[in-house]
Order: C-alpha cells, then structure tokens, then sequence
C-alpha cells in the first residue's frame, strides 16, 4: 500500500491512499494526484481542496468501494451533486443519477396540504415631500400565512427554486427557509400603494415573487393558481375528496395528491 496522504477540505481532515485517490485516473482527483494538475498546501502541508468537506465523506467512500451510500434521512442531495460534478468521476456521476431516480420513484405516491390564513393591518410611514418636510402616512396591507406540508421532499424543493421574497431589494429563494424537508411556512405582504421601498426592510416586510415569471403574489389568488400549477407540472393533483369545496373556494386550505 501507498503511504497515508493527509487531505485538507474545506477544513475537514481525511487521511486516504494515493491508490485510492487515483483509482479514477480521468477525474479531477485523478488528475490532481498523478501531476497532471498543480496541488495546494495548507499551513501543515496537508493537500488543500477548497470544497464542502462534510460531503467529501461520500465521494472518498465511493472510490475506497465504488458504492455510493447516504444515510436514510440525508437531505443534501443538491450540494452532494454540485460536488460529484466537481471531482468528475464517472461511475460516482452514474450511481448518483441511479439514486436521485430510485429516490423520485420512492416519492411518487404523494400528498400536499396548504392552510392559509389572511389579515389586514395598518402600517404607518413616513413621506417625504420636500427635503426637510416629511408627512406621516399610514394605509392598510394584507398579511398573508401559508402553512405548507407534502410528504414529498423534493416537491418542497422544487417550489422552493420557484418562490422568492423580495427583501432589501434582493430577491432569495425560499429554500433557505426549509429547515424541516416536509414542512414550510411562508409569510409576506402585498405591496402598498405610497409605501417608500425602504419602509419595507425598516419595517421587515417580505413580498413574494415566482420565478422566472417575475410576477409579483399580492393575493391568495394568484398564490393557489401558482401554487397548483408547479405541483400540477410534478404531477399532483387535486383531490376532489378533501377539503370542503367551501374551504377550497375561499382558499383556505389547498390539498393536492399524486399517485404512482
């Protein structure tokens, strides 16, 4: 066996064989640790990879026994494919594809349940009129909640590349606001007519986008018509069953199903 080589990434350590690290000559680690391209020495004189060190737990498991195994509950799949792209090895490409596809199959019996609630506030600002005159203003705005559930993880996800809050003049995708893979809260506000754009951020009020629509949700309306038409797309469905069609028809809740 090849002496032990220390691996720096991303500030995890990993100690492995040059064996092993070139079991895949034509990937990007192939390259690296044949001479083919030039290597980086941390402080220890540890080889340096500027990537996602807790994932490269996976990608060294795979060339040490050419499987690729994920613990059951592992929701990192997005990040794990950025870095499989990355290091380019062919067959670990190959088995992610075989398992993002035994994954999707596994979800396809599916449910997704909407409760949305609506209310209407008063918010107070200023205006300013003149360079030393300001006016008080105050007009009423609607507050909107989604309390969105689907057994499918991946459905969330996929509606989370699709909806954005618009917040300090930025736009960022809901995603991040998944930190439970089967439930997702959605809060923001329609637009105001008067309301200076930086009242927004002072007074810490998001607005919904879809994207790459670029359309703006300020109603419950347009939030279900979207709402249906991505889990539509995923092949949803509503269920004619539940709710009731009052609760459906004054958008209180929204309940899609899908079946294999």
């Amino acid at each position: 066996m090849s002496e032990p080589i220390t691996l720096n990434v991303g500030g995890k350590l990993y100690t492995t064989s040059l064996s092993t690290l070139t079991s895949f000559p034509d990937s990007m680690l192939g390259a690296m640790f044949s001479g083919k391209i030039p290597t980086k020495k941390d402080s220890q004189g540890n080889c340096f990879i500027d990537r996602d060190g807790k994932i490269f737990r996976y990608i060294l498991n795979f060339l040490r026994t050419s499987h690729l195994d994920l613990p059951e509950d592992f929701q990192e799949m997005g990040l794990l494919r950025r870095e499989v792209d990355f290091y380019q090895i062919q067959p670990l490409i190959e088995a992610l594809q075989e398992k993002e596809v035994e994954l999707s199959k596994a979800e396809k019996n599916a449910m997704l349940n909407i409760t949305l609630d609506q209310k209407t506030q008063t918010v107070h600002f200023t205006v300013r009129e003149a360079p030393q005159i300001y006016s008080l203003s105050s007009s009423n705005m609607e507050v909107f909640s989604a309390h969105i559930f689907s057994t499918s993880c991946l459905f969330l996800k996929l509606l989370g590349s699709k909806l954005y809050y618009c917040f300090n003049g930025n736009l960022s995708s809901i995603s991040s606001y998944l930190k439970d893979p089967n439930h997702l809260t959605l809060d923001w506000v329609a637009s105001v007519e008067g309301l200076p754009e930086e009242e927004y951020t002072r007074q810490n009020l998001k607005r919904l986008w879809v994207v790459p629509d670029n359309k703006q949700i300020n109603s419950f309306q347009v939030f279900v018509e979207e709402v249906i038409k991505i889990a539509m797309s995923d092949g949803f469905c509503i269920d004619s069953s539940h709710p009731h069609t009052s609760d459906f028809m004054n958008n209180k809740i929204i309940r899609l199903i899908r079946y294999k």
